[in-house]
């Protein structure tokens, strides 16, 4: 195997050469050999299309160690996964030109005090103390009839009995009596709660809907239905004069008082305000800083996989039109990744000098961190916590949630935000 190792900088290299057809094919006539032993034992068998692919990964991981081997550098120092910059299959065998980068080394000694911005840590106003209060109040508060009847107008909380039809014929669960419906909570059909706008106390409608496509029920996906509506009332919530049982009933908390709940929304509303201000203005200049203060080499190959990972997220967020055009453009597609280089060289820039300065203070997110932050951020935006978890695993998305973390655990040792 002829390996040729060119070294662009301190920490990107070029690995290229070419693996010979016979070389691949060896490897290949080996690991069927094995897998044949093996299904006389096991009477499992493998395909030879998933022999050759094995044999073909196995080539692949010797040229590069051959090159690495050559450039003396250890596997163990590779970061992230080699780049391919040519891929072409000849007729003596497959030549290939890999970008590898290691590890930068980063100065970790620089003095970089003078980056931290100077803060007031931003207060609860009682207004707005007294505003949360009186929500919580509303919300603990019994739905009750409100004194004068008149029509539904959009936001009430009816109560209706309705039965469904479809073709003339009840189906199953589509009916109910004395129900609770807020209109425009869009928890009925797409249209249902629009149609009952204007209805009186005791007035019966009949409400014509479709089902959508997409609905759970195949019997009833995409198929049209009236309900026969009947109103009995309007209800509202009336807020509760706040006192000591309320907040020891909201607390869970036999000893609590109102003013202790006070001082909970207060501290509550605060830490919401911190965050928000932490995220919108102190995080950015930390970075700001810290990229004006730290000068390496960066590795090529990560660099433009972050250039393509932010080109697909480009792309998504386009128009089906702009997609066409940016398909059939190859220069426009080039300028595309060309005008994010830099914010790509930024965000893998960041990311090595916050992983250098977390370890060297000692600071790492474990698992269950991660899983706290992630739950709290599901509560926060109302979404199903555990379908949030799935999603940041199923999509390769720990690691990340991981880095973020960290940055956040630094950041806040370095503005002083651990010590609150």
């Amino acid at each position: 195997m002829n390996v040729t190792v060119e070294k662009i900088d301190d920490i990107n290299l070029i690995i290229s050469g070419i693996i010979d057809n016979n070389m691949t094919e060896e490897k290949f006539a080996k690991l069927k050999e094995e897998a044949e032993k093996e299904a006389k034992e096991s009477s499992e068998t493998v395909s030879d299309e998933k022999i050759r692919q094995k044999a073909e990964s196995e080539v692949l991981t010797e040229f590069i160690e051959s090159g690495l081997k050559e450039a003396n550098i250890d596997l163990e120092e590779i970061l992230g996964q080699p780049g391919f910059n040519k891929y072409e299959k000849r007729d003596n065998g497959l030549y290939l030109e890999i970008s590898v980068s290691t590890n930068p080394e980063i100065d970790t000694s620089v003095d970089y005090t003078d980056i931290i911005p100077t803060f007031t840590v931003p207060d609860a106003d009682p207004k707005e103390v007294e505003e949360r209060l009186h929500q919580m109040a509303v919300q603990q508060a019994p739905f009750t009839p409100i004194e004068t009847p008149r029509a539904v107008e959009d936001g009430d909380v009816t109560v209706i009995d309705f039965e469904g039809f479809v073709d003339g014929v009840a189906f199953e669960g589509g009916s109910a009596e004395k129900f609770n419906l807020k209109i425009g909570s869009n928890a009925f059909i797409p249209g249902f709660e629009a149609q009952m706008i204007g209805m009186e106390y005791g007035e019966e409608r009949t409400i014509t809907v479709t089902f959508p496509e997409e609905y759970q029920s195949k019997e009833l996906a995409g198929k049209e239905a009236q309900f026969k509506v009947k109103l009995h009332e309007i209800q509202e919530q009336k807020a509760i004069e706040p006192d000591d049982a309320f907040a020891q009933r909201i607390l869970n908390d036999e000893k609590a008082t109102l003013e202790t709940l006070k001082k909970k929304l207060a501290d509550q509303i605060m830490s919401q305000a911190l965050s928000q201000f932490y995220n919108d203005q102190l995080k950015p200049l930390l970075i700001k800083g810290l990229l004006t203060k730290f000068d390496f080499t960066l590795p090529r190959n990560i660099v433009e996989q972050e250039i393509d990972a932010k080109v697909t997220e480009s792309i998504q967020q386009m128009s089906e039109e702009e997609r066409k055009a940016l398909s059939e453009n190859r220069e426009k597609f080039h300028a595309l990744r060309e005008s994010l280089r830099a914010e790509a060289r930024d965000t893998i820039k960041t990311a090595l000098i916050v992983d250098a300065l977390a370890k060297k203070e000692g600071l790492e997110a474990d698992d269950q961190e991660i899983l706290s932050a992630l739950y709290y951020q599901a509560m926060m935006s109302g979404q199903d916590a555990q379908e949030l978890v799935n999603y940041y695993k199923e999509n390769n998305l720990m690691t990340a949630a991981k880095m973020g973390l960290t940055q956040d655990k630094l950041f806040g040792k370095m503005l002083g935000l651990d010590k609150r």
